[in-house]
């Protein structure tokens, strides 16, 4: 249980009362971590019945120092906001009505940060994990200022920038997210943006627009928009081979120039600390079209990077000999330097891909009499249920940028990836 704070930089801030403590880098580790159930008395368990408990491996969690200092820049924008954003006083409700002269008044500087990864290197799985440390996220207050009755305050909200990259789906991804939220929370209110999202013929700034004044009046803390690169074209595959060797590679074209207008607004004007995510293509073309880049990373900039030395504490004693702890069989596996290596080498040393291959390597083996697992129950998982990014991983193994160029986005979003990959595997 975690000890109150002797000192409270917020004190008398409606807005902070319901987020919970300001948590310690160690507090923020602790509370990141997931280890799913071990394995108990595994030779009564029938393998059919290991297979699902396999499953929960889906969501083994060890967080890294990067994962920590996540959870601090999103803290340091949602309170420090907040302050701004008083509701007490009454030029946050003429802000939140955008009277020009508001405006024209101090308020808070801007607060946004960028997390960058290639697909699968875990940045998504941190930033839902940091965002879902706060208590709720809508908080109801039974009396509030300016207003009569209760009022609901969304601390956070996260979703994809659509595929199509443009305004009019973007504001709908954003109406659809608000309102999938306070379903979740008062399921027989009637949904916000129905009217809106009922119209044939869509305005991208009208509607985003009408989602900014709902977001402003119910005081978002912080949208995390992920998938960024879906602001921009992918080129063909050709001409990113082709450009592959140029110094700074190949700047990827914008689809519409409003969606990156309209974020600038939103940091400058609106007040709401805005979190961005994406592969290192995706944030990289953002911040060289973006003209006010340092707006974009004013309040953090975290890499998420890939494991790539199998001997490296952080990989080896943090996250390996955890997972090693999940080998469903009577008779597992040593763990070893060269266990370790086999797996950065099948892996191409990506956590998603990592545990799909874990999961994988005990269906191989469970094929087998023995009640054990084997190197070669992993190699064998690698070029049966994984061969279809085989190349990508061989491709970022090499660190060559004309190979790598032919996998940008290799690995599909968190969501689809088991889906895809379970999609062709039959049932034992």
């Amino acid at each position: 249980m975690n000890n109150p704070t002797p000192f409270d930089p917020y004190a008398g801030n409606i807005l902070t009362q319901g987020l919970g403590p300001i948590l310690s880098r160690q507090e923020a580790l602790t509370s990141l971590t997931h280890l799913p159930p071990l394995p108990y008395d595994i030779g009564t368990v029938p393998k059919h019945i290991r297979m699902h408990l396999l499953m929960m491996l889906r969501d083994f969690h060890i967080p890294s120092m990067e994962g920590a200092r996540l959870v601090e820049t999103i803290d340091l924008m949602v309170r420090p906001s907040y302050r701004y954003r008083d509701p007490q006083s009454a030029q946050t409700w003429s802000m939140i009505g955008a009277e020009p002269m508001s405006l024209k008044t101090p308020r808070s500087p801007a607060m946004a940060a960028a997390v960058v990864g290639h697909s699968g290197s875990g940045k998504t799985e941190a930033i839902l994990r940091g965002l879902n440390l706060y208590p709720q996220q809508v908080i109801t207050h039974d009396s509030f200022p300016q207003i009569v009755g209760k009022h609901h305050q969304v601390v956070w909200q996260s979703l994809d920038v659509p595929a199509s990259g443009r305004a009019s789906d973007l504001a709908a991804n954003l109406m659809m997210t608000w309102d999938a939220t306070m379903a979740k929370y008062f399921p027989s209110a009637p949904r916000r943006f129905d009217a809106a999202l009922a119209k044939n013929r869509r305005s991208g700034l009208k509607m985003l627009d009408e989602w900014r004044q709902v977001a402003s009046s119910h005081f978002l803390g912080l949208l995390h928009l992920d998938e960024v690169q879906n602001f921009f074209r992918l080129q063909s595959l050709e001409t990113r081979r082709k450009h592959a060797k140029i110094a700074g590679g190949l700047e990827l074209s914008i689809v519409e120039d409003q969606c990156l207008k309209w974020i600038l607004t939103l940091i400058n004007a609106w007040q709401i600390p805005l979190l961005l995510s994406g592969t290192p293509d995706g944030i990289g073309a953002l911040t060289k079209r973006l003209s006010n880049v340092q707006r974009i990373v004013s309040s953090g900039y975290h890499q998420f990077p890939l494991f790539e030395d199998a001997e490296s504490p952080i990989f080896y004693e943090g996250f390996f000999k955890q997972l090693a702890n999940y080998q469903f069989v009577q008779k597992p596996l040593k763990v070893t330097p060269e266990f370790a290596a086999l797996i950065i080498e099948l892996t191409g040393g990506v956590p998603r891909i990592i545990i799909a291959l874990w999961i994988a390597a005990h269906r191989v083996a469970f094929e087998r009499n023995e009640d054990d697992l084997r190197f070669d129950d992993f190699r064998r998982a690698s070029v049966s249920y994984l061969a279809p990014i085989a190349p990508a991983i061989a491709a970022l193994r090499s660190k060559d940028p004309q190979r790598m160029a032919s996998y940008e986005d290799l690995i599909s979003r968190d969501d689809g990836f088991f889906s895809t990959f379970w999609s062709t595997v039959g049932s034992l």
